[in-house]
């Protein structure tokens, strides 16, 4: 490959046409929740946002100096932890943002606190989930949280629920209750988009079924749902007052989509009403047999 190409090659792989589009939906989203909705009623979201604002409000401080300086900060690790494309993208994702927060004047949408709180969630969650999804990062405290869980045994959510409690607190002490009650709402409602954005609507769920009719349920899955399956060898009992009693059976595992759970879950109990199921999201699939319903708005 000659230095042209490489040249080439080494700029898609770092940002072609579409993250770009979406990288700058997601910014200019994230820019007019911020000035529409959140600063202009001291609501906070977690991790750099959440601090950039308590620390603008507090020492009056530009919001873009304090927001690049942590951003970049949090940012240094994902150089070693993540690469340095994804370094580079979240970099220009950070210098963006305080690009057009301080180029674009957004009057504040609404004085009603609770749609403030709802629609700049969503809407901060929207731009940071597009962000997202070209593999970039808006906020880098989630990758610090991550390197710190090694060290403090602690998972990420832990870490950062931790970390945005305490947040929280500080503003409800700065800004009063009420503030950081909205905050927590804004906060919550950022994330929950932010998860449809990143995860789709079409959300997958591993389920898994202990029956004494295996048979019938397998062939129900595969053939009147099209699903794949797993089985496992295992067995069952050792019940309280009977420990010694078992016997044999198959452990049946699939993915299914949230839309399809609960019809299968209503024909295994046609089939065996004492049927043991549970089930657990997962995050990604690859390869196998996932059936995407269609759903129609």
């Amino acid at each position: 490959m000659n230095s042209s190409s490489k040249s080439e090659f080494e700029l898609h792989k770092l940002l072609n046409i579409k993250q770009l589009f979406l990288l700058i939906i997601g910014v200019c989203l994230a820019v007019f929740a911020l000035k529409g909705f959140m600063i202009p009623n001291r609501f906070l979201d977690g991790g750099v946002t959440g601090i950039s604002i308590l620390l603008h409000e507090k020492f009056h401080i530009s919001f873009s100096l304090i927001f690049i300086s942590i951003n970049l900060l949090f940012l240094i690790p994902t150089y070693f932890k993540l690469g340095r494309y994804f370094a580079i993208r979240s970099t220009i994702v950070s210098i963006l943002t305080v690009i057009l927060f301080q180029m674009i004047e957004i009057q504040p949408v609404t004085s009603d606190k609770l749609l403030i709180a709802i629609f700049g969630g969503c809407i901060l969650g929207l731009g940071v989930g597009l962000i997202a999804r070209t593999g970039s990062a808006l906020d880098g405290f989630e990758i610090l949280a991550e390197s710190a869980t090694k060290r403090i045994g602690f998972s990420i959510s832990e870490v950062i629920l931790f970390f945005n409690s305490i947040l929280f607190l500080i503003a409800a002490y700065e800004f009063g209750i009420e503030a950081a009650m909205y905050s927590m709402i804004t906060y919550f409602a950022a994330l929950k988009t932010f998860d449809y954005v990143v995860d789709g609507i079409e959300e997958f769920i591993s389920l898994t079924i202990v029956s004494s009719e295996s048979d019938i349920i397998k062939r129900m899955l595969v053939e009147e749902f099209n699903k794949g399956i797993t089985v496992y060898k295992g067995e069952k009992g050792f019940l309280p007052g009977s420990y010694d009693i078992s016997s044999k059976c198959d452990i049946i595992m699939t993915i299914v989509s949230r839309f399809e759970l609960i019809e299968i879950k209503n024909r295994i109990t046609e089939i065996e009403e004492k049927a043991f199921l549970y089930t657990y999201k997962i995050k990604e699939t690859k390869g196998g047999i996932i059936k995407k319903p269609n759903v129609h708005h």
